[in-house]
């Protein structure tokens, strides 16, 4: 035996180890080649996953124009030239809002800031200047660097790319809402059997956490905009329109994104209407961020993001690092839909799903393949609701 062992060293522990550690090297150097090809080709990359989010967002909509008698094409066209409308308004007027007004708000910000800064210096509690100098100084090379800038129009280099990826957002959101069916379908060909069964509940639940996670935060984002603009507007705190865009948009960085918000709100107030002001501003942000956390949020995403606060946080961080605010937004809901579509491959095991399930999900893919399935899922909604009540009833348990 010890003559077989010193043949194969691989055979002891210590080798068995070896082989789990260089298979993992392996595999992390398989995902940074991967995330550094996407990072080249970024341009493509946001587009596609903007569009399907919104695709994601309007399918609903689609669904039941469809089954209200709508021919496809006629309910597919509406809700891309609706949802097109809507985001071309929202753009607009967020950009209205903050660009005329943008340096006033950066003055208005950094004098809050030193105010702050004065205060603690010479404040009861000893903190070190320079430390508080270098973070500073770190904020300030973030907001100006380009990973930070990397999704804000500046220059006709960056208007070109920002343009150019409008566009391509455009037309491939108008394919996924047109032929979204197909496109799983042919996706789907890869799969037989059971595991077309889980592909199949993999995709259904991955869209519908998708399109939850977008609508329910859109709601609460302009939930917390109107109340903390409203604040802002009593108050008599200037600014109050930007301000409240800002919040709008913070409220799709999960965790971070209405906190900042809320500092730069209390910074203005500080410097425009005082120390007490500023304090009624922030008890207002805490206010509305904890009726939104406690009460909102659970109502209009119910389960959506079912994840730990600790993985959205990585995930912020590692978006932020590698595609700046556009990164920070999307990384929260593509972590949902990878935790979410886990969940649904290891929801059932291939000895639990019958030879029905496998039937069925067999003709599902025939007809979307052929453009077929919009009626067919609109009938059967209902039959399969319970399946995912039950699935959403399991995680509970496990949780």
């Amino acid at each position: 035996m010890q003559t077989q062992n010193r043949a194969n060293p691989w055979q002891d522990g210590l080798g068995r180890v070896s082989i789990r550690a260089g298979q993992l090297l392996m595999l992390l150097a398989l995902t940074a080649v991967l995330i550094y090809g996407l990072i080249q080709v970024r341009l493509v990359v946001i587009p596609l996953l903007l569009a399907l989010i919104l695709a994601a967002a309007i399918a609903p909509l689609v669904n039941w124009l469809r089954r209200k008698g709508w021919p496809s094409a006629a309910a597919t066209g509406f809700s891309f030239l609706l949802l097109l409308l809507a985001l071309g308004g929202l753009v607009t007027a967020i950009v209205f809002a903050v660009i005329g007004q943008a340096g006033e708000l950066a003055r208005s910000a950094t004098a809050g800031f030193d105010q702050v800064y004065a205060f603690v210096r010479t404040g009861p509690i000893p903190v070190d200047d320079q430390q508080i100098q270098q973070a500073r100084d770190a904020v300030l090379d973030f907001v100006t660097s380009s990973t930070a800038g990397a999704g804000v129009v500046t220059g006709l280099s960056a208007a070109g790319t920002f343009i150019t990826g409008a566009l391509l957002m455009a037309v491939i959101l108008f394919f996924f809402l047109k032929d979204g069916e197909r496109i799983w379908a042919f996706i789907l060909r890869a799969f037989k059997g059971t595991r077309l069964v889980k592909a199949r509940r993999v995709g259904q639940d991955s869209l519908a956490v998708l399109g939850g996670y977008v609508r329910g935060t859109a709601i609460v984002a302009i939930v917390d905009a109107f109340f903390i603009g409203l604040a802002l507007v009593v108050l008599g705190v200037p600014l109050a329109l930007p301000l409240a865009a800002i919040v709008f948009i913070g409220a799709f960085i999960p965790l971070v994104g209405a906190t900042l918000a809320g500092v730069l709100a209390a910074l203005v107030a500080l410097v425009a209407n005082g120390p007490v002001t500023a304090l009624i501003v922030i008890i207002v942000v805490i206010v509305v961020n904890q009726l939104e956390g406690n009460f909102l949020q659970p109502v209009v995403m119910g389960r959506t993001l079912s994840v730990h606060a600790l993985v959205i946080l990585l995930a912020l961080t590692a978006g932020t690092i590698l595609a700046g605010i556009i990164g920070a937004i999307l990384s929260v809901p593509l972590a949902a839909v990878i935790w979410a579509a886990i969940k649904a491959w290891n929801e059932k095991t291939d000895a639990q799903i019958t030879a029905e399930d496998v039937s069925r999900a067999e003709q599902e893919t025939s007809r979307g393949a052929h453009g077929q399935l919009s009626a067919a899922a609109a009938t059967d909604q209902p039959s399969r609701e319970p399946a995912v009540s039950d699935s959403r009833a399991g995680q509970r348990t496990e949780e």
